[in-house]
């Protein structure tokens, strides 16, 4: 169940003292081929961490053959120094790899690098470099689940995911429980398959996959600096699947991460999926459901038991789409306390005693539909965050 599940591909996770902790803080996922296929989606943050900055322009080579990733240290906002950082990153693990392993002779074009933690600060490249030599001493096709935990920051737990197609498989692991809203993706995640599958079709597949999983997830409405979602194909198996059969299993392990990520999310004692029905758009049924899931006054009530469904239409009303303000339906956890813009079902039967929740609303609008995942808003998220730099 990790990255290393399909052939071709091994990982590392090794403790280099980024963290304090002493925990693991470097990763490494290296493509043994025979083919290094890639296709990425970044932050559409205007303030790019270095990283993502190199990654692109890595990515439109159309080859990857290792990825390092490093937590304890976003290098966000640490200027051409802190993009220097991340060029020699890649250049050491190149160096490294290639040393440790002729054959393969990668070129520091072809290591996508990631950084996730404190924004602002520099990387010590005095211990992270000593941690990539490490990563690649300790790289085996046992190393996905290492490689999960070295990336974690605020997580309480790796997230992994494996999906199946028909002798071909697709493996990923993910980090991420804050700073969760998207534009792209919203967090660092490193995909792998065995398939044959050539740049123009990866890009297809993860695009139509985030567009409905990683880019629905929105924890807390803050968009991070660094997120990044890589699709490596190892082409191992020897199989070429169709276009829909690689997008729909890619589709399904992001839509496990993208779970996982909402379950592990930073103080979190719900887990929220709202569904949009009956808009006259996709686009403005996900515009409705990210308006709720971003309104922390629905955020603390759900936090508090209280299903105060006047909160939710109020987050409604806030939006462009299409709709008769007498018209909407709201269900909580399926009691439709609101029909027509007005009260329903007494909202005393609602239960909120468990940390599931669904949101259903009806637009009266449309065919169309989309579901958002989002999560409450907490004492412990506010707590986490106010001390998280120091």
């Amino acid at each position: 169940m990790t990255v290393t599940t399909p052939r071709g591909f091994r990982a590392a996770g090794v403790a280099a003292g980024l963290k304090a902790s002493g925990a693991g803080d470097v990763a490494l996922v290296v493509n043994d081929g025979p083919d290094a296929g890639v296709a990425a989606v970044f932050t559409a943050n205007r303030v790019k961490a270095a990283p993502v900055l190199w990654s692109q322009q890595v990515v439109r080579g159309g080859v990857v053959r290792a990825v390092v990733l490093n937590s304890g240290g976003a290098n966000a906002c640490t200027g051409p120094a802190g993009f220097q950082d991340t060029h020699a990153t890649a250049e050491h693990t190149a160096a490294a790899l290639t040393a440790s392993s002729p054959r393969l002779m990668v070129g520091a074009g072809e290591v996508a690098v990631c950084s996730t933690g404190l924004i602002g600060e520099r990387l010590p490249m005095q211990k992270l470099l000593p941690g990539v030599r490490g990563a690649v001493r300790g790289l085996s096709r046992d190393g996905g689940h290492p490689a999960a935990e070295a990336i974690m920051t605020t997580d309480t737990r790796p997230k992994t995911t494996v999906a199946r197609g028909s002798g071909w498989t697709v493996g990923g692991m993910a980090k991420g429980a804050g700073m969760l809203a998207p534009a792209m993706a919203t967090m660092l995640c490193v995909l792998t398959t065995d398939a044959v599958a050539g740049p123009e079709t990866l890009d297809a597949a993860l695009r139509a996959a985030t567009r409905v999983t990683f880019d629905r997830v929105d924890s807390d409405g803050c968009m991070s600096t660094n997120d990044t979602v890589l699709l490596l194909a190892s082409g191992a198996s020897g199989i070429e699947p169709s276009v829909a059969e690689l997008t729909a299993a890619v589709t399904a392990a992001c839509h496990d991460l993208a779970q996982q990520l909402i379950a592990d999310a930073e103080g979190a004692t719900k887990q929220i999926a709202i569904e949009v029905v009956g808009a006259a758009s996709e686009d403005e049924a996900v515009e409705v459901g990210r308006s709720v899931a971003r309104n922390n006054l629905v955020k603390t009530a759900l936090f508090g038991n209280d299903p105060n469904w006047g909160r939710i239409l109020a987050a409604v009303g806030t939006t462009a789409a299409a709709f008769e303000p007498d018209g909407v339906d709201v269900a909580v956890n399926g009691i439709w306390v609101c029909r027509g813009g007005a009260a329903a079902e007494d909202r005393a039967k609602v239960d909120l005693a468990g940390r599931d929740v669904t949101i259903r609303i009806d637009l009266h609008a449309g065919d169309a539909a989309a579901t958002i995942w989002t999560n409450d808003l907490s004492h412990a998220y506010v707590h986490e965050n106010s001390a998280y730099s120091t």
